[in-house]
């Protein structure tokens, strides 16, 4: 999802895209990026095991993928002398703020602990370790709860369809995030790639933290039907095979100090996905 609309946004920039699918370019095969980087190229890895409940019984994949697949783009971007922006996630933390000074959770800085809770997360932090072993100039940039918000499989996508249909629809109410538009997170990685930040890691997420109840009612009120439709209910009500950190949200005051425009609020940016897609 992130590939196809920063492709799309770079190219209506004028840039000069080349977009790569994983049967165009596997990246666990260690010897395929040299065919596709040059000296002066921006990479920017958008592939990853994202499949975050199939990867607790597929590790061996989402290892191949997420670490090896991560570190043999880096190693190539090294060689190459290429300029490489790097995907990671949320789920690099584990939401346990048992240990912060005063308690109560409050949005990750760039620095703070990391304790991934899945298999996702365990393997999305140790690419992040193996991308900058590879090339210590590369760019991290986790980012949260990414959507489109049009078809598609996202989770604004499918509270939209709930929304048109009828009935009603539950939704945890105890898992906190950043909501972020994939529109303007790949703002930021084009901002990124015009300048001079080369922090090691950033965090671009839409500004907030909010439950992912209370973003399925946001949805619903955009689009005008009756929030009072989405119920709550707990992580141990709708078990998932994976487990998610209960609180994610992820602070943008370093990344805003690095250089990096800081993104709008979520709801501001929910409102313009779903107008962008009626």
């Amino acid at each position: 999802m992130v590939g196809r609309v920063l492709a799309a946004q770079a190219r209506a920039q004028g840039r000069n895209v080349v977009a790569l699918t994983s049967a165009d370019w596997d990246i666990t095969d260690a010897t395929a990026a040299e065919r596709f980087i040059t000296p002066g190229d921006v990479v920017v890895n958008c592939a990853a095991y994202t499949k975050v409940d199939d990867a607790e019984t597929d590790a061996d994949r989402a290892f191949a993928v997420n670490v090896t697949g991560a570190e043999n783009v880096a190693h190539a971007c090294a060689r190459t002398r290429a300029d490489l922006i790097h995907i990671s996630t949320d789920y690099v933390f584990s939401g346990d703020f048992t240990d912060v000074p005063g308690g109560g959770p409050r949005p990750y800085d760039i620095d703070d602990a990391t304790g991934p809770l899945s298999v996702y997360g365990r393997t999305k932090l140790r690419g992040e370790v193996a991308v900058l072993a590879a090339m210590p100039d590369a760019g991290i940039v986790r980012t949260s709860w990414v959507y489109e918000g049009a078809d598609g499989s996202d989770f604004v996508a499918a509270m939209r369809r709930h929304a048109a249909g009828g009935g009603d629809v539950e939704v945890v109410a105890d898992q906190i995030g950043s909501p972020t538009y994939a529109a303007d997170l790949c703002s930021a990685i084009l901002q990124i790639a015009d300048s001079a930040i080369r922090e090691p890691v950033l965090h671009a997420a839409n500004a907030g933290a909010v439950s992912r109840f209370e973003q399925a009612q946001a949805v619903f009120e955009e689009l005008g039907a009756d929030p009072s439709r989405v119920k709550p209910v707990t992580g141990e009500q709708q078990p998932r095979p994976a487990p998610r950190p209960p609180y994610s949200a992820l602070s943008a005051v370093k990344s805003e100090a690095a250089g990096l425009t800081p993104l709008r609020d979520w709801r501001a940016a929910l409102a313009a996905a779903i107008g962008a897609s009626r």
